[in-house]
C-alpha cells in the first residue's frame, strides 16, 4: 500500500521535512542525572532518524533549574551545549530534522527537586500533582521567566537544532497562565482570556524576535484542557489565532493536563480519538497543524492528512515501539510494523517511577547501543515450547539470528494470555501484539506446530540444541468449601474471559488483581449498548443524554470484587490503574477491599471483614486468585537437551513486558 500524503514533503518556515511523520518530545530518562546528553540518548534518536522519521523533537528541556523529573535534557546553561551539539549533528547527518522543546513546569515542579524552594506559577493555587502551593510570580519576575525561554531558544539554535518548540500545554507554566483554574490574577496577566493569553503570546513574540524570522518556532497546545471549568476548544482556537500572529510556524495540538480525568494515552482511548481538536485549530489558522495521541498505523495517518484534518502526524510512542516504522510503511512492509498498543507499561509507568523508558513490544528501546541481533557462530536447532508472547518473541529473535526454529503450542492458536484481552473493554488493542508477533513468525518462516504437546518422545525425535521453555502459567484455585448443590457456580476468570464459562446475574469476583478487575469490567459491560448503537441513538436524538448515559453505564449483571488486601489493582501500572478504577465505578461495580473470601454457602459467598462475617448473594463466583508457573516439563526433558532456557510465566508469573523481554533475551542467547 502507498501513502502519498504521509510521505510528501512539507515546509515549516525555512525547514524542509521529507515526510509528515513527527516524533514529538517525550521524557525518556536517558540523559545523565546532571542533564547532560548521554550516549544512550544519542543512540536512541539515531535509530529513529535512520528509521525514516521526518522530524524529531527532543525534550522537554527546562528553561531554568526548575526541573520536574529526573534525568531530563537540560538546556538552561551553556555547559550543556557540547552534548546537545553532538546530538543534533548525529541526527542531522541522516538527513532528518531535529527540534528542541523548551518549557517551564510551574506548579508541577516538586520543591524537593529544586532544593526545597517553592515552584512558581501564575497564582498560588495548590497543585494536585505535587500537593504543594506554588509562589505566584510578581510583575517584575514575569519578564525574567520569559527571558529564560528566549535564552533557551537561542541556545537551541546555537546547538544546531533546526527548530524550537515552546511547551504551552499539559498544565505547565504557559497553561497555568492561560487557564482560569490556575490564574486568579487581577493584573494585566489575569482576568479576561485576552489577559490570560498574554504570558504565552509574549514568550512567543520575544522568542521570534531573538531567533529571527527564518528560524522555525513551534508550540505545543492543548485543544481542550479536559479540566472542569478550564479552557476548551473556543479558548484554544482563540489562543492559536493570536499565537500565529505572534510568529508561531507550527501548532502541535494535543489535549489535557496531567491532572485531567479524561484518559489521553491508555488503551481505553480509541485510535485517533483527539484528531478533532487538531482539525478545529486547523480550521482557524493558516500555519501547519500536527495531530497527536493514539495514532499508531500508517493508514490512519494517511487518512488524517488526506481528509485535511491535520498536516503532520505525531507518532512518538509508535516510534519507540518500532524505530523503522516510517521505512517499513514507505517500502510496502507495513505488515511488519510493530505497533504501539498504548499499554504504557514500559514508557509512562517507568517514567512515573523515575526509571528510564522501555517498551513492551520493543525490548531494545533505550538499549540500542547494548542489545543487537547478531549472527551466531553456529546455526542451531531451537525448539520453543509455548506460543504465548514470551515464546513467540524468543522464536522471532532466534530466527532473526539465523537459527532453525520450531515453535510448538499445545492449543490451536498462538497468543497465550494476551488473547484474553479480546473481550475486555478498553483492552482489545493488546491483541495487536499477538497479530504483530505472528506476522514476524510467518515472515521468518518459523516452523509452527499447533495442537502439539511436547514430551520426551518429541524431544528425542527433533533433537534440538536449545529448548526455550515458555509454557506459561496455570490459575491458582484455593480451596473453597461449602456451597452444596444449591450453592453458586464457581468458575475461573481465565475461562470467563475466554468465553469458556458463563455466569449468572449476580457475580462475585474473588481477587482484585489485574485479571480480577478486568474480568469485572468485562462482566459489568455485558448488556450495555455498543458504540454503534450509541452513535445511532445520539445522532437521531432518539433518547435524552441521561438515558444514553445509563444505557452505556449499566449492564445486566451485578458485579462485586472481593480483595483481601487493602488495595486493588496493585499489578496495574499507575498510568492505567486510575482509568480502570474509573471505569469500574462508572459501570457500577462494587469493590470490597480488606475482605476475605471464606466459603461458599447456599446464598452465595461468605466473607470476612473488619466488622465481622457476612454473606454476599451470588449466582456465580469467579476465581481470580493469581497463577503459578507451569514448568513441569522441565524435569522430564532436562537430561535430553544441552541448553534449556525458562522464560515468561513459566519462570515466574509476571506481566507481558517482562515476559517479552525475557523471550527476547533468550533468543539472543540461543
Amino acid at each position: 500500500m502507498e501513502f502519498p500524503n504521509l510521505f510528501s514533503e512539507i515546509e515549516i518556515n525555512s525547514m524542509q521535512l521529507k515526510n509528515r511523520i513527527v516524533m514529538t518530545a517525550t521524557h525518556l530518562g536517558y540523559a545523565t542525572p546532571e542533564g547532560e546528553v548521554s550516549d544512550r540518548l544519542v543512540e536512541f534518536y539515531l535509530q529513529r532518524a535512520k528509521g525514516g522519521v521526518g522530524l524529531i523533537i527532543v525534550g522537554g528541556c527546562p528553561v531554568d533549574d526548575h526541573v520536574s523529573m529526573t534525568n531530563m535534557i537540560r538546556i538552561d546553561d551553556d555547559r550543556y551545549l557540547p552534548g546537545l551539539k553532538r546530538l543534533t549533528h548525529t541526527v542531522k547527518a541522516t538527513g532528518v530534522k531535529i527540534g528542541a522543546q523548551i518549557y517551564q513546569a510551574g506548579r508541577y515542579v516538586h520543591s524537593s527537586m529544586i532544593g526545597g524552594r517553592k515552584p512558581v506559577s501564575a497564582s498560588a493555587v495548590r497543585s494536585k500533582l505535587t500537593g504543594e502551593i506554588p509562589e505566584a510570580l510578581d510583575l517584575e519576575e514575569i519578564p525574567k521567566v520569559q527571558d529564560r525561554f528566549v535564552r533557551a531558544a537561542l541556545r537551541a539554535k546555537e546547538a544546531g537544532f533546526d527548530a524550537v518548540e515552546i511547551h504551552g500545554s499539559a498544565g505547565y507554566l504557559v497553561s497555568q497562565f492561560l487557564s482560569p483554574l490556575t490564574n486568579l490574577r487581577e493584573d494585566i496577566y489575569g482576568g479576561s482570556v485576552e489577559n490570560r493569553m498574554r504570558f504565552g503570546i509574549e514568550v512567543v513574540e520575544k522568542t521570534r524576535k531573538a531567533v529571527g524570522p527564518d528560524f522555525p518556532v513551534m508550540i505545543r497546545l492543548a485543544g481542550n484542557e479536559f479540566m472542569e471549568g478550564g479552557n476548551a476548544q473556543k479558548e484554544a482556537t482563540l489562543f492559536a489565532e493570536e499565537l500565529e500572529k505572534a510568529g508561531v510556524d507550527l501548532f502541535n495540538v494535543t489535549v489535557g493536563w496531567h491532572e485531567s480525568r479524561v484518559p489521553q494515552l491508555t488503551t481505553f482511548v480509541p485510535r485517533c480519538c483527539f484528531v478533532y481538536t487538531a482539525q478545529c485549530i486547523k480550521s482557524a489558522i493558516s500555519a501547519p497543524v500536527l495531530a497527536c495521541n493514539r495514532i499508531n498505523d500508517p493508514l490512519l495517518a494517511e487518512n488524517i492528512i488526506q481528509e485535511r484534518s491535520a498536516d503532520l502526524i505525531a507518532m512518538t510512542r509508535a516510534l519507540i515501539a518500532d524505530p523503522d516504522f516510517p521505512n517499513k510503511a514507505l517500502e510496502g512492509k507495513e505488515d511488519l510494523i510493530v505497533h504501539c498498543v498504548a499499554c504504557n507499561q514500559g514508557c509512562f509507568d517507568n517514567i512515573f517511577k523515575s526509571k528510564p523508558a522501555t517498551c513492551l513490544v520493543n525490548p531494545r528501546a533505550g538499549m540500542e547501543g547494548e542489545l543487537s541481533i547478531t549472527r551466531p557462530d553456529k546455526i542451531k536447532r531451537v525448539l520453543v515450547i509455548g506460543g504465548g508472547p514470551a515464546g513467540m518473541k524468543a522464536a522471532i529473535v532466534a530466527a532473526e539470528r539465523g537459527h532453525k526454529v520450531t515453535l510448538a503450542e499445545r492449543s490451536g492458536q498462538l497468543g497465550g494470555q494476551l488473547l484474553l484481552n479480546r473481550n475486555i473493554p478498553g483492552r482489545t488493542e493488546m491483541v495487536t501484539v499477538v497479530k504483530d508477533l505472528i506476522s514476524h513468525l510467518k515472515t521468518l518462516k518459523v516452523d509452527i506446530l499447533l495442537n502439539r504437546t511436547v514430551d520426551r518422545e518429541l524431544i528425542k525425535k527433533t533433537a534440538p540444541d536449545v529448548v526455550i521453555l515458555a509454557t506459561g502459567a496455570r490459575p491458582l484455585v484455593p480451596e473453597m468449601g461449602g456451597g452444596g448443590s444449591r450453592g453458586p457456580q464457581v468458575v475461573l476468570a481465565w475461562d470467563v474471559l475466554a468465553n469458556r464459562a458463563r455466569v449468572g446475574k449476580r457475580v462475585v469476583v474473588v481477587g482484585g488483581n489485574a485479571v480480577g478487575l478486568e474480568t469485572a469490567l468485562y462482566l459489568a459491560n455485558q448488556g450495555t449498548i455498543s458504540p454503534e448503537v450509541l452513535h445511532f441513538l445520539a445522532a437521531n436524538r432518539a433518547e435524552s443524554w441521561d438515558v444514553l448515559e445509563k444505557l452505556i453505564s449499566r449492564g445486566n449483571k451485578q458485579v462485586t470484587v472481593v480483595e483481601m488486601t487493602g488495595q486493588v489493582g496493585k499489578d496495574i501500572g499507575s498510568s492505567t490503574r486510575w482509568n480502570v478504577m474509573a471505569e469500574l465505578k462508572r459501570l457500577g461495580v462494587e469493590v470490597l477491599t480488606g475482605t476475605k473470601a471464606l466459603a461458599l454457602n447456599n446464598m452465595g459467598l461468605e466473607i470476612q471483614k473488619d466488622t465481622g462475617t457476612e454473606s454476599l448473594p451470588a449466582d456465580s463466583v469467579v476465581m481470580a486468585t493469581g497463577s503459578e508457573s507451569e514448568n513441569r516439563l522441565l524435569r522430564d526433558i532436562e537430561d535430553l537437551v544441552p541448553t534449556i532456557y525458562v522464560v515468561g510465566d513459566a519462570k515466574e508469573p509476571r506481566n507481558a513486558l517482562e515476559a517479552i523481554r525475557e523471550g527476547f533475551q533468550a533468543g539472543l542467547r540461543a
